[in-house]
């Protein structure tokens, strides 16, 4: 089982429970690539029974028809969607249409009765899922430090978009514990865990083992130009992979490490193709 789970996280769960009170709504970041696995069930006690909007981030790295799927499963529990690449400048304002359609009626209400109503929204989610490019995305301006490793939010922040909406950007959190391993790695092939937590060669494989189950293996013939049909062992191919790639160190041996921090990159940065982990 993996277990990850910083001081910083539990701290930040018990704040945004305490913060959570003065929400009305939730925005919550999710990668297109495993949308389920992102799913924090910590975030109940947060969440409560508030208004939530699912947005599919990095839809980008993800094919059309699958980010589809994953839009009419969350809208069939009766959840808002929607899917963005947050990287492209105004695609904010998606978010933005989505939590004043939730608040369509009330808005309107209030605005009969010259009543001033302010959304504030709590923005949550895994580590690099995202959110601080989204909330960058939303304010038009880098108010929000990002990068694309897990942990760079440590602190909330509450940011005025509108006269009607005020979102706070809040730090990733993991579950405390990963009862399905399955997910954890998914977690992990998309960069939500740290890489120095886990061996990335065990990370390369299950990827090739996702793939494999995904029917996408012969992407790896294409793109390393290695024989996958042979039914060889997952870790073989990743040498085969390091050895085309010229992953070696002295005496011809293949790096194994570094042919897997080559694998994964290449996934994250979309070089494999728009691939989705989970099936739904």
């Amino acid at each position: 089982m993996i277990n990850w789970f910083p001081g910083h996280m539990n701290k930040t769960l018990k704040q945004m429970q305490q913060d959570s009170k003065i929400c009305d709504c939730f925005v919550y970041i999710l990668d297109s690539r495993c949308p389920l696995s992102c799913i924090n069930p910590e975030f109940v006690k947060v969440i409560g029974n508030k208004p939530i909007i699912f947005v599919l981030n990095k839809s980008d790295l993800v094919e059309k028809k699958d980010i589809e799927k994953f839009v009419q499963f969350f809208s069939s529990q009766g959840r808002t969607c929607v899917s963005l690449n947050a990287t492209i400048s105004g695609n904010g304002k998606i978010i933005i249409s989505a939590i004043k359609t939730v608040f369509k009626d009330r808005l309107q209400k209030n605005k009969e009765k010259n009543v001033k109503f302010i959304i504030r929204a709590m923005i949550l989610g895994i580590p690099n899922s995202g959110k601080s490019t989204i909330v960058n995305n939303l304010c038009r301006k880098a108010r929000a430090i990002t990068g694309n490793r897990a942990g760079v939010t440590k602190s909330k922040q509450w940011i005025k978009l509108d006269s009607d909406i005020e979102v706070m950007d809040t730090p990733g959190v993991l579950l405390p514990n990963f009862d399905n391993e399955e997910n954890a790695y998914n977690l992990a092939i998309t960069g939500a865990i740290k890489d120095e937590i886990l061996y990335q060669p065990d990370v390369a494989v299950q990827l090739i083992k996702r793939l494999q189950s995904l029917g996408k293996e012969k992407i790896l013939n294409s793109k390393y130009g290695v024989d996958t049909d042979n039914n060889i062992q997952e870790i073989e191919i990743l040498k085969l992979i390091g050895k085309k790639r010229g992953c070696l160190i002295k005496g011809g041996e293949i790096d194994i490490e570094r042919s897997a921090k080559m694998l994964i990159t290449d996934f994250r940065s979309g070089k494999l193709g728009k691939i989705c982990l989970e099936i739904i």
